[in-house]
């Protein structure tokens, strides 16, 4: 008996979980379209002087605002996420395509993920870990099944922050239902 209870619990669990997906996909398809608010975005670089370059020999380090412990830790305008494990040594960082929705800076908890759905955007995408919602968007990491990682549609709402395949197979494997996740700007 209590196997079967085991499998109506997940079956449950499971049509939650798309009913939830879908629910949030479709409010976002019928919000009125309307101005985003503007992101806070990193100062331009001055016209004369080209952007400076990360040497990739040397790592990125993890922002000194984000708190301790394991995380993940997300600044919006690095467009980078660090996967910090306990100890804090070695954190795995990678480049990111921002969404067109922001999340404001803060820590949060992982809330949600599923495996492979439909984004937005139409797109299929994988590893999906969501963290936020803002203004009744649901925000997240994602990669596309297609491997690219476009720009995204500046003139639709949408929380899907994209990344490799590699980087969304880490993501996925370390950011787990109730994980640390620090927005930093």
């Amino acid at each position: 008996m209590a196997r079967s209870s085991s499998g109506i619990v997940a079956g449950l669990t499971v049509a939650a979980l798309a009913a939830i997906g879908f629910l949030g996909w479709q409010a976002s398809a019928t919000a009125p379209a309307h101005p985003a608010k503007a992101a806070p975005q990193a100062p331009a670089a001055p016209q004369n002087q080209p952007p400076a370059k990360q040497d990739p020999a040397k790592p990125v380090a993890v922002p000194a605002d984000s708190g301790t412990g394991m995380r993940v830790v997300y600044s919006v305008s690095q467009k980078r996420v660090w996967l910090v494990a306990e100890d804090g040594r070695d954190p795995r960082s990678f480049t990111v395509t921002p969404s067109t929705v922001h999340p404001a800076p803060g820590s949060y908890v992982v809330g949600s993920r599923s495996g492979t759905v439909t984004g937005t955007d139409g797109v299929p995408i994988e590893h999906v870990v969501r963290f936020a919602s803002t203004d009744g968007i649901a925000i997240g990491f994602s990669a596309r099944v297609d491997g690219s990682m476009p720009a995204p549609d500046p003139a639709k709402k949408a929380g899907g922050i994209r990344m490799t395949r590699a980087d969304g197979d880490a993501m996925w494997a370390f950011a787990t239902i109730s994980s640390k996740v620090v927005v930093v700007p």
